[in-house]
C-alpha cells in the first residue's frame, strides 16, 4: 500500500465469546460470530469455538462456502470424499473448500480432546459450485512475520512484507498473532475489508481509541477513520502476553440462505443441494 492513503482503524464493538456444556463428546463450544449476522459479517457466515472428542463431527456434507479450521490444542483427524486427508497439530490449519459438495469428517485422534476453531467463510453465487478443495496448513511451514516482541503466522493474505501462498476464492487475511507485554505491532488491511480480531489469551488495547480486549472477547473492526482511503491500519499493543487469531475480508454483498450443511443465495439452491447430496453427487468417503 505504499503512496497509496492509509485509513486509521478503530474497534467497533466488543462482546463475549461464552463457553456453554454441550454433553457427551461435544464437550462444549462458544458462539465467536453467530450466525444469522449475514450483511453484518459479511463474508464470514459463523465462527465457532469448539472442545470435543472421537464421534462428534463424523462424516457429514456442506455445500456452497469454505471452511477454516484453527487446531489450539490436541490432534485433529480430517478425511473427505475427494481425497483429502491430513492429521492436523496446534497450531495448524484446514482450508476446505465445500463448493459444489463434499463430505467429511474432523475426529480427534483416540483419546484425546480437541480445542479448535472454525470459521465460515462465505462463497459468491458464481463460485459455489466450484471444485471441492482442501489444503492442510501447517503451522511449522507457514511464513512469519517477526517484529520487535511480536510474531505473525500468516495463514492466508499478508502482513508486512510476509505473504502466504494459501490459494483464496474471496480475498482474505487469516493471521495468529502472538505478542510480548508492552509490543506493539501494526497491521495494514484493505479499505473495504471486513474482519475481527480474537483474544485467545492476554490482554491488549486495539485500534485508534485503544479500546481494551482479553481472552475470549471478540473485536470487531470499524471502518476506516478516512472514508476516501484506499488502505487502512489497525494498530494492537500488548499489555500480558497475547495470543489473538486476525480475520479480515472483502464482502461479497449477495443474499444468503442457509440450511444445516448448506449455504447457498436461494432456498431452490438450498433444496438442489439436498437433491444432489442424496443422490450422491458429494463422491464417496473412504474411511480410514
Amino acid at each position: 500500500m505504499e503512496g497509496r492513503s492509509i485509513g486509521r482503524r478503530g474497534i467497533r464493538s466488543v462482546w463475549d465469546a461464552v463457553a456453554e456444556p454441550r454433553g457427551g463428546s461435544h464437550v462444549k463450544a462458544a458462539a465467536v460470530l453467530e450466525p444469522g449476522r449475514w450483511r453484518e459479517f459479511d463474508p464470514f457466515l459463523l465462527m465457532m469455538e469448539d472442545w470435543f472428542q472421537a464421534g462428534t463431527f463424523d462424516f457429514h456434507p456442506h455445500r456452497g462456502f469454505e471452511t477454516v479450521t484453527y487446531v489450539i490444542e490436541g490432534r485433529l483427524k480430517h478425511e473427505d470424499s475427494y481425497g483429502g486427508y491430513g492429521i492436523l497439530e496446534p497450531g495448524d490449519v484446514q482450508w476446505m473448500t465445500a463448493g459444489r459438495g463434499i463430505i467429511h469428517s474432523e475426529d480427534p485422534l483416540p483419546g484425546e480432546t480437541v480445542h479448535s476453531l472454525q470459521l465460515w467463510l462465505n462463497l459468491p453465487k458464481s463460485e459455489k459450485m466450484t471444485a471441492p478443495r482442501y489444503q492442510d496448513l501447517k503451522a511449522a511451514n507457514m511464513p512469519a512475520r517477526r517484529e520487535s516482541g511480536a510474531t505473525v503466522r500468516v495463514f492466508s493474505g499478508a502482513s508486512g512484507d510476509v505473504a502466504a501462498e494459501t490459494k483464496n476464492v474471496v480475498p482474505v487475511t487469516f493471521l495468529d498473532i502472538a505478542m510480548e507485554p508492552g509490543a506493539t505491532l501494526t497491521q495494514r488491511l484493505p479499505a473495504d475489508y471486513n474482519g475481527f480480531l480474537y483474544v485467545l489469551e492476554g490482554s491488549g488495547r486495539f485500534g485508534v481509541d485503544e479500546t481494551p480486549g482479553a481472552a475470549n472477547q471478540v473485536l470487531w473492526l470499524g471502518a476506516p477513520d478516512d472514508a476516501d482511503a484506499e488502505g487502512s491500519e489497525l494498530v494492537l499493543r500488548a499489555d500480558a502476553p497475547l495470543r489473538a487469531v486476525l480475520a479480515a475480508g472483502r464482502p461479497i454483498g449477495e443474499p444468503v440462505v442457509q440450511q444445516g450443511p448448506f449455504v447457498m443465495t436461494t432456498v431452490g439452491d438450498i433444496k438442489l443441494a439436498i437433491q444432489d447430496f442424496y443422490a450422491g453427487k458429494f463422491g464417496k468417503p473412504r474411511k480410514s
